[in-house]
Formats: structure tokens, C-alpha cells, sequence
């Protein structure tokens, strides 16, 4: 079993109710209030610890995806501070509407989360950064770092794209079912076995993908008696679900697995409380300025990719645009061919190692 943290009160509403030791080390948990634009007064979770002798001139953020929090790289977070041989500052948040921060009171996309990312970069004054992006977490981070381009030195890529996501081959359409794509899923999974499906969805391999298509039903069943998808449900498994126990966590969830047909793209799409939205100059901010800021004729920051090869984000389409654009990722690309999209969850000491050596820190 695993011990659980004592804390009388989190400064939060999130619906996580038993935060696991490891989530963040002691007195390493933070919650900051969002200063301005939609979500200001909301408090953001961030875990902000500093590891090895001395004081740490590299900073490592890591950067989330859906439907995730910060807890997905916890392997990743331990293998690095036992193997790093510098001292390291280590920056890991919860989104609005994931983990420990506040829940969701709209649907939010990418352009929402960068926003408050980038305040609270501001606020801890990040610099020398290397950052880890995954799923989402890539135009999340990329979005808010561009912004305050000098920050960064490094960039590790984890199954996921900033650029418009090649609509022939493997997509999101079709993956891992054309008969049950990803992203028709938010309409087939009740709101209320979201965070079921979602905590099952991230451990699943896909071996044979017909077996999920046969086996829903029972498995639906089996959440509607137990709350869960899995019969020896995992403390990680756990934290994922619970954190769609919040009706406007998971329809902001939903709202993400919904864009993924037109990732980077850019969409208009009508937001219940928001009206219409366009995601249009989120991504073309990003594509029109990686490159020349962060490219062989800008900063030539380091940039490596850890991947697994069960993912439309895998396809060679998806990474020769990342090696056109970030040219000197070219020869830094280790690919695993049996990993599918969550790759952190699986490969955590080679993602870890990828770090150490991007950032010098052997």
C-alpha cells in the first residue's frame, strides 16, 4: 500500500481526495492564483523541488498532456534525480482542471492552458529551462514558452506534435479503430465512466484493438459496479480517474479528445459558456515562430524525442515535420516500437536519460 500524504486541506477543489507520497516531496507543493485573463483566482498545483549539492543552474518543467496531470511523470522524476550528477530544479504543474488544481469551469483547449502556464513561468521566473512536452503538454508548452523564448535550452518531445497533424495514414480518426476512433470516444463514454475509461486507456496496449471493442460493454458494466475499469486498480490509475470525478473536468477532457482530428490545425467550435472560439492564431503563432526562434538560426536550442511507435503522433510524417522545423533533432530520435501513445508511463529511465543528456547533466 502506499502512504498517503496528511494534508488536513488542499487549497484547492480538486476531486482527488488521497494525494499518494510521491506526488510531490514534502513542502515541494505549491498552489498559484492565476492573475489574469479567464481562469484569474483559480489556483494552479505546481510541484517545485530542488535536488543534488549546490545551487542548480538547470531547471526542468515538465509539461502534461490529456487526460493526465503532473503524476504521469513520476518515474521519469525519480529515475532523473538518482541518476543526474548536477544539481537540478525540478517544475512540474497540474493544468486547471487536472490533479491538484482547481477544476474546470469551461471547456478548455490548448490556448486556455498555455495562457496560464505562461504566468506561472513568470512568477517562478523560470530560466535555463529544459522542458518535457507530451500529447497536448507540446502545444501547451511550446505555446507558453515561445512567448518568452530566451528561457529555454532544451526541449525533450514525447509523442506529440505543434504542427497540422497529417490527415492520411494513422490518425485519430481511425486509431486505434476506425469502428472506435479516440476521438469519437467523448461520445460514446458517459461523462460519469470518463475517468474510467481514461485511467484504463493509458496503461492499455494495444496488442489486438478489436478486444477493446469487444470487451466495452463488460467493462462498462464492470465501472458501473466497481467505479473502475481494472480489477487491481494502481495508485496512478486512481489518480487519473478520480480526477474526472468532476463533471467539468471531464467535459473540458472531452473537449481536448474532440479536437484531436484537426491538432494543429486550428478550429472555430462553439464553447457552451464561451460562445464561439477559434484555435486558428494559437497554432499559427507556434508554427511561424518555432523554428526561427528556437532553430539552427535562432537559440539552436538542444532537442531530443522519445517515442512510441502505436501512435499517429509516431508517424514519420509527424516527425520530419519536428526535424524541419527543429533541424538539429535530426540523429536524437530514439523510437520504441512496441510503446504506444503514453510512453512515459512505460519508458520512463530512457525518457530520463534523454534529459540527462540533452541538459549536460551526466
Amino acid at each position: 500500500m502506499v502512504e498517503k500524504k496528511k494534508i488536513e486541506s488542499i487549497p484547492s477543489n480538486t476531486p482527488i481526495e488521497n494525494v499518494p507520497v510521491d506526488y510531490y516531496p514534502q513542502g515541494c507543493g505549491n498552489w498559484y492564483e492565476i492573475e489574469e485573463d479567464i481562469d484569474a483566482g483559480k489556483k494552479m498545483f505546481f510541484r517545485d523541488s530542488k535536488h543534488g549539492t549546490g545551487d542548480s543552474e538547470n531547471t526542468i518543467v515538465f509539461v502534461h498532456g490529456n487526460p493526465e496531470c503532473s503524476y504521469t511523470y513520476r518515474g521519469v522524476i525519480k529515475h532523473l534525480v538518482s541518476t543526474a550528477k548536477k544539481p537540478i530544479r525540478i517544475v512540474a504543474m497540474d493544468h486547471i482542471g487536472f490533479g491538484l488544481s482547481d477544476q474546470a469551469s469551461f471547456e478548455m483547449v490548448c490556448m486556455d492552458h498555455a495562457q496560464n502556464l505562461g504566468q506561472l513561468i513568470r512568477h517562478l521566473n523560470l530560466r535555463n529551462v529544459t522542458f518535457i512536452i507530451h500529447d497536448w503538454g507540446g502545444p501547451i508548452g511550446v505555446g507558453a514558452f515561445l512567448k518568452l523564448p530566451e528561457r529555454i535550452s532544451n526541449l525533450v518531445i514525447l509523442n506529440s506534435t505543434v504542427f497540422p497533424i497529417p490527415l492520411t495514414g494513422l490518425t485519430f480518426k481511425n486509431y486505434p479503430l476506425k469502428r472506435l476512433p479516440w476521438s469519437k470516444l467523448p461520445k460514446t463514454i458517459p461523462n460519469n465512466y470518463w475517468g474510467a475509461f481514461s485511467s484504463f486507456a493509458i496503461f492499455y496496449t494495444l496488442e489486438n484493438p478489436d478486444d477493446l471493442l469487444t470487451n466495452m460493454p463488460t467493462m462498462l458494466a464492470n465501472a458501473k459496479e466497481k467505479g473502475t475499469l481494472m480489477e487491481n486498480e494502481s495508485v496512478s490509475q486512481r489518480i487519473f480517474r478520480e480526477q474526472f470525478q468532476s463533471k467539468p473536468n471531464t467535459l473540458s477532457s472531452k473537449r481536448l479528445v474532440l479536437q484531436t482530428p484537426l491538432w494543429g490545425h486550428g478550429n472555430i467550435y462553439k464553447e457552451p459558456a464561451l460562445g464561439e472560439r477559434d484555435t486558428t492564431p494559437f497554432y499559427r503563432f507556434i508554427q511561424d515562430n518555432i523554428s526561427n526562434l528556437w532553430g539552427p538560426d535562432g537559440q539552436n536550442i538542444g532537442v531530443r524525442a522519445v517515442i512510441g511507435k502505436k501512435d499517429p503522433l509516431a508517424k514519420e510524417e509527424v516527425l520530419q515535420q519536428w526535424v524541419d522545423h527543429l533541424p538539429q533533432l535530426e540523429g536524437h530520435i530514439k523510437i520504441f516500437e512496441n510503446r504506444n501513445h503514453f510512453i512515459e508511463e512505460f519508458e520512463p529511465e530512457a525518457i530520463a536519460n534523454a534529459i540527462i543528456d540533452v541538459a549536460r547533466l551526466k
